[in-house]
């Protein structure tokens, strides 16, 4: 039991955990989603703002290219030098401006042989942004300019979280069967013969034949000790110790008016007598 409560609350943990992951997921989803025409405009801009760098106002900036849903592709009209850390500049404030994601990888290759002149990642996270060589100008030539943007790692972890959920969903459904399982044999193999009666202490009631009588709680647990010693004395003594003052209760003569009640229910059997041995206590006779 204690473990299944356990099991419960952990489960109840990751439910909360999942939820917000799901809830910062999507809103995570939902800004990072690229917009074909708005990557398209910024990385124009950026190519614009790379020629304005070196005093170039003429030459053309080229139809950016979507190579795919991540990837795309920039290409000048003119050869050009690129300093990177202009570059890095340029196109971390026109994203940032155009709120585009800022998980990106960026590769200037030369046009000739497609070499990679010189690359960097960008990370949401400043301090894991790999930007080598800021200071190295690349010598002008003819380039293209290639972003990668970067799927969120979150997606991971909450294939994590939800695997981790079912898994624990799974065992918590296989201990609560077991425990009903476990429940209904006890409920079903916990009764006692009385005669013509069957009792049922667990579920507080006598049943003879298709009649069922219910007992109340006291009644219920009278007799039940009564029936651990049948045709035996029990002192009135351990009946109102065991069911009243190991509660905290003093007892009068409630004992005797639960005996009352009990023997009208069990008076419809002659084979069963609820005796009372006068200065000692009780007896259950079964014959």
């Amino acid at each position: 039991m204690l473990l299944f409560t356990l099991l419960m609350k952990i489960i109840r943990y990751y439910i909360l955990t999942l939820c917000v992951a799901y809830v910062q997921f999507a809103c995570s989803q939902n800004a990072q989603q690229l917009n074909t025409k708005e990557v398209k405009v910024a990385l124009r801009t950026v190519g614009h703002k790379l020629l304005l760098a070196q005093q170039d106002s003429t030459s053309l900036v080229l139809p950016v290219k979507k190579i795919n849903d991540t990837n795309y592709k920039l290409k000048f009209e003119n050869p050009l030098s690129i300093a990177p850390n202009t570059l890095v500049s340029i196109i971390e404030h026109t994203f940032k401006k155009a709120k585009l994601p800022q998980h990106y990888i960026v590769e200037i290759a030369q046009c000739a042989n497609g070499e990679i002149a010189y690359s960097y990642q960008m990370k949401r996270e400043k301090d894991t942004d790999i930007i080598p060589c800021g200071s190295r100008v690349l010598p002008k030539s003819c380039y293209v300019l290639f972003v990668k943007f970067k799927k969120d790692e979150k997606s991971y972890y909450l294939w994590i979280w939800t695997i981790s959920l079912l898994v624990l969903g799974l065992f918590a459904f296989f201990i609560w069967k077991r425990k009903q399982i476990l429940d209904n044999n006890s409920n079903s193999s916990l009764q006692v013969s009385l005669g013509s009666f069957t009792f049922y202490p667990e579920q507080h009631k006598l049943v003879k034949q298709a009649e069922e009588i219910r007992l109340s709680k006291k009644e219920c647990e009278i007799l039940e000790i009564l029936t651990e010693k049948p045709n035996e004395v029990i002192s009135r003594e351990e009946l109102s110790k065991r069911i009243w003052e190991d509660n905290g209760v003093v007892v009068g003569r409630s004992l005797d008016t639960y005996i009352s009640k009990l023997r009208k229910k069990l008076k419809e059997d002659p084979k069963i007598q609820l005796t009372n041995v006068h200065g000692v206590g009780y007896k259950l006779v079964i014959d």
